[in-house]
């Protein structure tokens, strides 16, 4: 292996672990908002900015992550992949949670627009979901079981 190409893994797993810290911390700030009382402008307010931060910047992190991740695969053989179907189930893994932060921002506009309807209880099990999709992942691109 190239030492270019452990370097690019490298930062590849860095920014994948950084984006899942967003994905895990994300949803317990609407655990919190779900449970701000409606008197309680300024902790509403307060929240919602540090979910709107990390929303971005999640979103910031999954871009570096997928860019990394495409430039290992076509930059360092593509094709020795073919037919590795732990890569296939990887990919349908990172789509979804390419999905759930698209979920999550959704949530955030219902909190930003005074619409949400879920419990902080809910929010406790969306939160875990994130969980799962980063143990599927990293099984998937470590052990490679099929």
């Amino acid at each position: 292996m190239s030492s270019a190409y452990l370097w690019i893994k490298a930062l590849h797993f860095v920014f994948v672990a950084s984006w899942f810290a967003g994905l895990f911390y994300l949803p317990r700030i609407f655990v919190n908002l779900a449970m701000v009382p409606s008197d309680s402008h300024a902790e509403r307010e307060r929240l919602l900015l540090m979910a709107r931060k990390l929303y971005r910047f999640a979103n910031l992190l999954m871009l570096v992550a997928l860019a990394l991740g495409f430039w290992l695969w076509l930059g360092f053989g593509a094709d020795r992949f073919a037919g590795s179907y732990w890569l296939d189930a990887k990919l349908v893994a990172v789509v979804a949670v390419i999905g759930y932060l698209h979920l999550c921002r959704g949530h955030l506009r219902r909190f930003e627009q005074l619409a949400n309807r879920r419990s902080h209880r809910w929010f406790r099990i969306f939160n875990e979901v994130s969980v799962l999709l980063f143990t599927v992942i990293v099984v998937l691109a470590v052990v490679k079981p099929f």
